[in-house]
């Protein structure tokens, strides 16, 4: 074609794009794409799209010119009047291809159907690489899709596509319908698509004017032959002859196959616990092995872990609080198989490995006895293979590919043996971390350098051991879930390191809740989100990274932290009178203008002597004479030197007068406690004029002395603190840093988000594809005691117990009442309950979460032992891996029986099978990935018309 000067044109092409979405007012949708017509991906300069109400719909549609060989990837968004995103589509990155034949002049339209988060969970690695194999998709052959025949004026070509994360191998894709050339609803007559790659597949059909609109349905075959008709209503199409150009070309992709919800279940334990006949009285990453080959015999796509990083800060049993991370990055040298560290071991260090085996071998995990006899044992090995390791290829590889943060961890660990503490404000000119220090720290030629290469060594080789599990699990189809902790030690690699990130006068925690009626203090420093975002929160998108290299699926710790967090003052001890961040505080202005202008009466603790004597008895005035004074008749303050929490536990411990209280600090402790925490208002340490209500604040005597009009004020204003002004600014906060998290890998991510739940965390969660937990003591309806299993959304996690509470067991026995009134509104019966937790009680508990309709079932493995008499010898106390109220707990939970010897059980394996299998929940070996009662369904609709 030439134009009228006589140079030759473009040939042009027109695009129009369509998707049905239904927008709220001042929401509008446009498309932003790779090419310049799609803004380059600038979505403020996106193609932006029209609404039109067809029928029940309202469809978006825009258009645009381009060449004819014009390819691109585009994403449609949600945008307000500003075109700021909204929201925008989930998973892969939209691919267009135009048909083959496509010539100057056409008109090509793309139907396209919004992305849920949902559905995009299905291209996740742990189903996309594990469960449904993606080395089988990558086997499939790529096919092109062409007609080979020439249009005519009444052709239509339509493309169809479809995309089928959860096809098994083998298995093929087939559109039928209500044209001939679909095969009149005979799946054996449709049209069979060809596999295009990422889990696409399409097929050119050419169709006459005259037969639209039509009517389909895509249909799976496995490859034994079984069709599997999708549900839902059928599809339909239709296309506008009435346009002064019709569409030519009609590219159907209308969403993923439609198949019944996919459900999988999993098993969690923590690695220390595990017991196997070659660990050094501690779990190890090579026991992942045997724990994958007992989930696989037992039904089981998923084995869910605790944090797995480093978290030697202290140097005792203390650092057992797997939450509490030295690095984020680092692995824990806890959890190391010092026999597979050589092949050439020599005989008298063997001889000293198989005396620690013996030694270590309690009932208990022994948290300070097994790491150090593994460093030591490490450290023999290493002096005899340092050379030969050092100097290999892998070594150096890993050292290259890991160095940012390998580095400063290993100069960490030596500063902090060589200063005897992790705190690195004791450190001298090492206090302030710098390139150029760790570079010197770090260097060949120092005296000390064997030392940072023995940290290299060591977790180089755990790095190899956990790479050999988890390529094992993904080899035998199981999912390994990591877990995100919500903090990190404030006396950690990475608050010396990247000090701006971390709020360091303050600590994390979470309010009251089921846990713990004081609230938690876990100490950790919050994080400074401001200053997270100026790199796009690139702290956290390496530590996601370097989880997906081990885990297909990961737990977010705490999501609500993402939301909110709980901030306590560095100088708490508890978790009580905290605040959250962000928040819209209650400013001294509001306060004033209803009536409120007391401020010192309600943020200062209300201590009077007649409070003094019904706390502590005739005991009162010596508590007054070492803790307070008396600044108005009767009234009374905290000294300077105990104005905190933490100043209070100092002087109980350090004061000379402490013989007179030695035999009942517990309770004098909590008893100045309480008075401290007497106020009605917390006074903003950064800004004097702000204030925030003090949680359960109508506990206190604070607020119940006061006049019944500030009470009635302060009742509102806490109402509307923690329930109702927040919620757009936590989702707006959620929104922002969630989605980092959830695209910097592509491990499938669940949160943990039970306690206080704001309205908001629900929707933003659904939005996100973020799967929810569920524990059925812990229900999240108000007004229930026991949640109720088969009335569980599908995009939940559901568990009968979790780390963090008593197991099935300890719980059944804990409380007579509890355990009467579940065996009447659950199990339903009017009968005695037993008095401990039966095999049967078990098994109808167990049962329950198994037909849950929860995507996962996730199972302790207390609870499911708990299905056998023969594992339930152990008090069921012991079995309880946190204690949430108790912030110094020993993490030492280890299981009495060994993997090996539960491998050998064939019976409870056939057990939990059979739980696994008769409720539809899919399995390692199961055909296709596919629901039994779709398969049955799909079998009648084959014979007519569905």
């Amino acid at each position: 074609m030439t134009n009228l000067s006589g140079k030759k044109s473009l040939n042009t092409v027109t695009l129009v794009f369509k998707l049905p979405y239904y927008t709220q007012w001042g929401q509008s949708l446009l498309i932003a794409g790779s090419e310049p017509a799609l803004g380059s991906w600038n979505v403020k300069q996106g193609l932006s799209l029209s609404p039109v109400h067809q029928g029940n719909e309202l469809i978006w549609s825009g258009r645009v010119s381009v060449a004819t060989g014009f390819t691109c990837q585009y994403n449609y968004y949600v945008v307000d009047d500003n075109k700021n995103v909204l929201r925008s589509e989930s998973g892969e990155k939209r691919k267009l291809v135009l048909p083959e034949g496509v010539q100057d002049g056409d008109v090509v339209e793309i139907r396209d159907w919004w992305q849920d988060a949902s559905e995009a969970l299905f291209l996740r690695s742990a189903f996309k690489n594990v469960i449904f194999n993606g080395s089988e998709n990558a086997k499939r052959e790529l096919k092109t899709t062409s007609l080979n025949k020439s249009l005519e004026p009444e052709d239509i070509v339509v493309q169809f596509i479809v995309s089928c994360p959860r096809l098994g191998a083998g298995s093929t894709v087939v559109v039928t319908g209500s044209n001939p050339q679909l095969g009149r609803w005979q799946t054996q007559d449709g049209l069979k698509l060809n596999y295009v790659g990422d889990s696409i597949w399409k097929a050119n059909c050419l169709l006459r004017k005259s037969e639209f609109p039509i009517k389909y349905k895509y249909c799976k075959i496995s490859e034994a032959g079984v069709s599997s008709l999708e549900f839902g209503p059928n599809r339909e199409a239709d296309v506008d002859l009435s346009s002064p150009k019709p569409s030519r070309y009609v590219l159907l992709s209308d969403g993923a196959l439609r198949e019944s919800p996919w459900r999988g279940a999993g098993v969690a334990v923590p690695i220390f616990s595990i017991r196997s006949n070659e660990d050094l009285g501690v779990g190890e990453f090579l026991d992942l092995k045997l724990l994958v080959d007992w989930a696989v015999n037992s039904g089981f796509h998923l084995v869910q872990l605790l944090p797995i990083n480093d978290t030697s800060v202290h140097g005792m049993w203390w650092d057992s609080y797997p939450y509490s991370s030295l690095s984020v990055f680092a692995l824990h040298p806890l959890y190391l198989r010092v026999q597979a560290l050589s092949d050439a071991i020599p005989g008298d260090i063997k001889d000293e490995i198989s005396q620690a085996k013996k030694q270590l071998d309690k009932k208990d995990v022994d948290y300070e006895a097994s790491l150090a006899s593994k460093l030591s044992i490490a450290r023999k090995i290493f002096k005899l293979e340092k050379d030969k390791v050092l100097n290999s290829s892998s070594f150096k590889q890993f050292l290259s590919e890991n160095e940012e943060w390998l580095k400063p961890y290993a100069a960490f660990c030596f500063l902090r043996d060589f200063f005897e503490t992790s705190d690195h404000s004791q450190w001298g000119r090492f206090s302030q971390f710098s390139k150029e220090k760790l570079d010197k720290l770090v260097s060949e030629g120092t005296l000390h350098h064997d030392v940072i290469c023995f940290h290299y060594y060591i977790q180089y080789h755990l790095y190899m051991q956990l790479s050999e599990a988890a390529a094992y699990a993904r080899k035998k189809k199981v999912i390994l879930k990591g877990d995100l902790p919500i903090g990190v030690d404030r006396n950690s690699v990475d608050t010396w390191v990247y000090p701006t990130l971390f709020r360091m006068n303050t600590a994390t925690g979470a309010p009251p809740d089921y846990f713990d009626k004081n609230g938690q203090n876990w100490g950790f420093p919050t994080y400074n989100w401001e200053e997270m975002s100026k790199d796009n929160y690139g702290w956290w998108r390496a530590r996601l990274t370097q989880m997906a290299k081990y885990f297909t699926a990961y737990r977010i710790d705490h999501i609500l932290g993402f939301f909110r967090i709980w901030e306590l003052p560095d100088h708490a001890a508890t978790g009580l009178v905290g605040k959250f961040r962000p928040s819209i505080a209650l400013s001294q202005e509001e306060l004033l203008s209803e009536g409120l202008w007391d401020f010192d009466r309600m943020s200062r603790p209300y201590i009077l002597q007649e409070t003094l004597e019904e706390k502590f008895g005739s005991f009162w005035t010596v508590i007054a004479a070492n803790f307070l004074n008396e600044y108005k008749k009767q009234h009374y303050e905290f000294k300077e030197d105990c104005n905190t929490e933490k100043k209070i536990i100092a002087k109980l411990k350090n004061s000379s007068e402490k013989s007179l209280w030695l035999e009942k600090e517990d309770s004098i402790r909590r008893g100045l406690f309480d008075l401290l925490q007497n106020i009605v208002l917390i006074r903003d340490p950064e800004d004097s004029t702000k204030f925030y209500p003090r949680f359960n604040q109508e506990d206190t005597s604070s607020f119940n002395d006061l006049d019944e009009h500030s009470k009635n004020i302060l009742r509102r204003l806490y109402y509307d603190y923690y329930f109702a002004r927040q919620e757009n600014l936590w989702r707006q906060n959620a929104l922002k840093t969630l989605p980092v998290l959830l695209n910097s890998s592509d491990m499938l991510a669940c949160g943990e988000d039970l306690g206080l739940i704001p309205a908001c965390v629900h929707p933003v969660m659904q939005e996100l594809g973020l799967i929810g937990l569920r524990i059925q003591r812990m229900p999240s309806e108000p007004n229930l005691e026991f949640g109720i299993p088969s009335q569980y959304s599908y995009m939940t996690v559901c568990a009968p117990s979790c780390h963090d509470c008593s197991t099935l067991r300890a719980w059944w026995e804990e409380d007579g009442g509890r355990r009467s009134r579940f065996y009447q509104t659950v199990i339903g019966s009017d009968d005695e309950p037993p008095s401990r937790c039966t095999p049967e009680v078990a098994n109808f508990i167990v049962k329950q979460h198994f037909d849950a309709p929860s995507m996962w079932a996730i199972f302790p493995l207390q609870d499911l032992l708990a299905l056998k008499d023969k594992y339930t010898t152990r008090p069921a106390k012991e079995e309880t891996i946190n204690d949430p109220t108790n912030p110094k707990h020993y993490w030492r939970f280890r299981l009495h029986v060994t993997l090996d010897s539960l491998l050998d059980d064939k019976d409870i394996q056939a057990t939990i099978k059979e739980l696994v299998t008769s409720s539809g929940r899919s399995f390692p070996g199961k055909v296709d990935g596919a629901e039994e009662s779709g398969e049955k369904l799909a079998k009648v609709q084959l014979n007519g018309k569905p």
